[in-house]
């Protein structure tokens, strides 16, 4: 049979839903596959992916390399694929439960693509290779504008119940494309829009025109040639939780007439479950992204972001969350048409928000 997630966030601005369907097709061979009934940025329903992961072979024959099967995994299709630890604390569109906050990071490393990765698992320690074909949307188009270069990413890690009370995860991730018309999309690819409903939007001017859309409050370069690395350590001692993020991202194209730069995304989130089956928390998350799109820019941008906020369990399957944010566009490089709104730039606010998950 089936499983059924149906995940809604109500609130005054905003009603979003999933539907997950998670199917056991054979022994050691499961689907998965993702609906956005409604979102942000797409009214109507639309598949967000889907793929196929196997943990046996034995559809080749019985026993066909269990040794090897035993500690691996294989997925397969046009989803989410496993570069650096932050989709896992994400919130996608309704599937807002796994994340303590409203928010996602700035940064926000998270993309649909066509892709096959292995996963390896023994003894607390991992290892993932993977290849994407680097694109967003799908075509199969080539021709002198086009180069149709994948993407490539790993990730090594250690992951330890020390004991009862202590947990102790450690990984590093990375992602490369060095093509000029693919590899876009790792800070882009959330098609639901961003999570500060309006956020950083301008009145119209003297032209009747407005600036801002549905994914404001996140940064993405867009570089080409992009080489991303994300390290995330996490540590859960009985009640308080660790996780953070070092991430670098450079670009190296030098066309047209310009070298891209890079970009360090920093982020600390600390954590306090309590209560029976830790079923509140509160916590703060720091998250600054600073760098230069090109590399001959005088000055870099700058943006801070602080929230502070908490949660109830109502059960394993309702979450209810408070969250106060501050976000800050620092120093003097926000200049030039696509950025100029965003010179000495800021919103604050609070946010309320409900995710029902079964």
């Amino acid at each position: 049979m089936p499983t059924i997630w149906l995940i809604s966030v109500p609130t005054l601005i905003s009603q979003t839903a999933n539907l997950n369907v998670d199917v056991q097709l054979i022994d050691g061979v499961r689907m998965h596959l993702t609906a956005y009934l409604s979102s942000q940025h797409h009214e109507e329903t639309w598949v967000k992916g889907g793929h196929i992961q196997i943990d046996k072979l034995d559809f080749v024959s019985p026993g066909f390399l269990e040794g090897v099967m035993n500690y691996t995994t294989i997925r397969i299709g046009l989803d989410e694929f496993n570069y650096g630890d932050t989709h896992f604390r994400r919130t996608d569109n309704a599937r807002a439960i796994f994340n303590p906050f409203v928010g996602n990071y700035i940064m926000d490393s998270f993309s649909t693509e066509a892709f096959g990765e292995v996963t390896v698992q023994k003894s607390g320690l991992l290892a993932v290779v993977g290849v994407t074909n680097g694109k967003l949307n799908q075509n199969v188009v080539k021709n002198d504008k086009t180069d149709n270069k994948p993407s490539f990413y790993g990730k090594l890690g250690v992951d330890k119940q020390i004991s009862t009370d202590l947990r102790v995860r450690l990984t590093g991730s990375i992602y490369t494309n060095h093509g000029t018309t693919t590899g876009t999309w790792l800070y882009g690819g959330d098609r639901a829009g961003g999570r500060y409903y309006n956020v950083m939007h301008t009145l119209p001017d003297t032209l009747g025109v407005s600036q801002g859309g549905e994914f404001e409050g996140r940064y993405n370069a867009r570089f080409t040639k992009l080489t991303a690395v994300q390290i995330n350590p996490f540590v859960k001692f009985k009640g308080l939780e660790f996780f953070g993020i070092y991430e670098l991202a450079s670009g190296s194209n030098e066309t047209p007439a310009y070298k891209e730069g890079a970009f360090t995304q920093l982020a600390a989130e600390l954590i306090y479950r309590f209560g029976t089956d830790e079923k509140f928390y509160v916590g703060g998350r720091y998250n600054t992204v600073e760098g230069k799109p090109k590399d001959s820019d005088p000055v870099d941008l700058k943006i801070n972001r602080l929230n502070i906020g908490g949660g109830w369990f109502i059960s394993k399957n309702i979450l209810v969350k408070a969250e106060y944010v501050n976000q800050e566009y620092i120093g003097s490089a926000w200049t030039g048409p696509s950025n100029a709104r965003f010179a000495g730039a800021k919103f604050d606010g609070f946010n309320l928000e409900a995710a029902i998950s079964f």
